[in-house]
């Protein structure tokens, strides 16, 4: 479904490359001379530019919804850029480089980003000098000045930085430019304002530690749990400093330790996980190999299809392996990452028959199948629609009987293709309990109740590090799972688990005795899973892992 990589997209369109906050600049960096001054203007960006006296230097968060920047260059952005390759074209430059943005808050450096190259119109940098950048707007606004703040704010530090009290807020705006090296150009523009940030009010049955209530079919955890750390998790909940959460379950040991619900959510809420019913491919294929409806994942789409009946047909693409679909390196030419993409998911939607869009997909000869990992939501459809054909009773019927009904799980709600088969994509809803309950069976090794609902090689497997994840630190795949590792006091957590878009996620820990459900509604924000990570690291597991 709408997956993560969407937000990643929309959000690489306008502001994506990253730069190290460790309090240094980049190398090659030109020295300072003369930089403009940045005002700062609470006016609307939907009102014409500020003048003199709409300038202020002050803000009060959270009363201030509207925050601007204004500033005139000496020169056009793309002769800064010349300056530091003097030899390339106007083309080249602007294709390289663009403006870098630092913020410091009390003089500290808390964050640096390099804007995406295709941030900005071409005129804007070739020929402006005058330009006003929105940094606070009260609606979602697709400007990537707005989604720069979100990054700063959310993801970068900026929120810590500037607790309750008075700060200093300052802007310093470089060029950069990437060639074999970061070259970084001189202060164009810097200025400062102060920032008062006030506490936001929010109810007090909003923050208290919420006990857990009867009748949740687990056994309650008598574990020990820091629950001032749960409150203060639970007011930043509240006052939206961590945005759209609506449920966090922790099972400790199989039984209960934490059940909270946020944002009008209860313990029936069915929550739309978006990708993390991928997931559900991968069990429901394990099922159907150990039932011998599927003779195993190195079987090919030949095996299913008859890919000449399909367009970009090649002898290639018939050795298209399961296993290669499971582990998202098919060398199909498709990514959600690129919007660009003949096979990205938003291309698929709009079809008719999901499947025939994929296998009608040509291969990417720059691919290679079973190494290289790209996310690939349309080729876990054709999973669905392999099970679907090969088990009894299709694939809904099948993963009612042969999971949820052994799980007890009754209340839970399908998406389906265009064909009425059930959404492999994602989409699947499921109550928070439930959600665990599905995490709790990979913790106990595809075991439930002394019955062996998924064969345990398979868990294994699916829990793995099959192929490297290129773009995420410590990030790997396995079927249809994913791998990372949180750090807390310095000491590392691996841990596999399902995500979806908006900051899905269903945690099952290798080491620690845990599986940790949080359930979000933050779509289309670039900081859903960065969200999820700090409440992670700095209080979910802090909490429950004890001294």
């Amino acid at each position: 479904m709408k997956i993560d990589c969407k937000l990643l997209l929309l959000f690489l369109t306008f502001s994506l490359l990253s730069c190290k906050t460790d309090g240094k600049l980049a190398s090659q960096e030109i020295k300072t001379e003369n930089p403009s001054v940045i005002q700062f203007s609470k006016k609307s960006f939907n009102e014409p530019f500020a003048s003199e006296a709409d300038f202020s230097n002050s803000v009060h968060l959270p009363e201030d919804q509207n925050l601007n920047i204004q500033f005139k260059l000496k020169t056009p952005l793309v002769e800064s850029l010349q300056k530091l390759a003097p030899t390339w074209t106007n083309k080249k430059l602007l294709q390289q480089g663009n403006f870098q943005f630092s913020f410091f808050v009390d003089n500290a450096l808390i964050y640096t980003r390099n804007i995406n190259q295709g941030a900005g119109t071409e005129e804007s940098k070739t020929k402006q000098l005058k330009h006003r950048i929105p940094l606070m707007h009260p609606e979602r606004i697709d400007y990537w000045g707005w989604y720069l703040w979100l990054r700063f704010n959310k993801m970068g530090g900026g929120q810590d930085a500037l607790a309750v009290g008075n700060h200093n807020l300052r802007i310093e705006i470089r060029t950069y430019l990437q060639a074999d090296e970061l070259h970084i150009g001189p202060i164009l523009a810097t200025g400062s304002i102060e920032v008062k940030v006030e506490d936001i009010p929010v109810d007090p049955k909003e923050i208290t530690f919420q006990p857990i209530e009867a009748n949740s079919n687990f056994e309650l955890s008598k574990a020990a749990i820091d629950t001032q750390r749960v409150e203060a998790l639970n007011k930043k909940i509240a006052q939206n400093r961590f945005e759209a959460i609506t449920s966090i379950v922790v099972l400790k040991e199989g039984k209960l330790l934490l059940e909270e619900y946020f944002n009008g959510a209860t313990r029936d809420s069915l929550h739309n996980t978006r990708s993390v019913g991928k997931s559900f491919a991968s069990t429901m294929m394990g099922i159907a190999i150990e039932e011998n409806y599927i003779l195993n994942e190195d079987q090919t789409l030949s095996d299913y299809y008859n890919l000449s009946d399909f367009e970009n047909y090649s002898k290639a693409k018939e050795a298209i392996t399961l296993k290669s679909l499971l582990t998202m390196s098919s060398s199909f030419d498709g990514d959600d990452d690129d919007y660009d993409s003949p096979g990205n998911e938003e291309n698929m939607y709009p079809t008719d028959d999901w499947v025939k869009f994929t296998l009608d997909l040509p291969l990417n000869p720059d691919k290679k199948m079973g190494t290289d990992y790209v996310y690939f939501t349309s080729g876990v459809v054709v999973l669905g629609d392999i099970i679907h054909k090969s088990v009894p009773g299709g694939l809904v019927s099948y993963a009612d009987k042969k999971l949820f009904h052994p799980l007890g799980i009754t209340n839970y709600q399908w998406q389906f293709t265009p064909q009425n088969v059930g959404n492999t994509a994602g989409g699947l809803q499921l109550r928070a309990l439930d959600f665990a309950r599905y995490g709790q069976l990979y913790k106990n090794g595809g075991l439930w109740n002394g019955n062996q609902i998924i064969p345990k090689p398979w868990v294994n497997k699916s829990l793995s590090k099959l192929i490297a994840q290129p773009d995420f630190d410590n990030g790997y795949y396995g079927y249809l799972f994913w791998n990372n590792v949180y750090t807390v006091d310095a000491k590392d957590y691996e841990v596999s688990y399902c995500t979806g878009y908006g900051g899905n996620k269903i945690f099952i820990f290798k080491d620690i005795p845990f599986v940790i459900v949080i359930t979000a509604q933050a779509f289309g924000m670039p900081w859903a899973h960065a969200q999820v990570d700090d409440m992670m690291e700095n209080y979910i597991l802090p909490s429950i892992l004890g001294k």
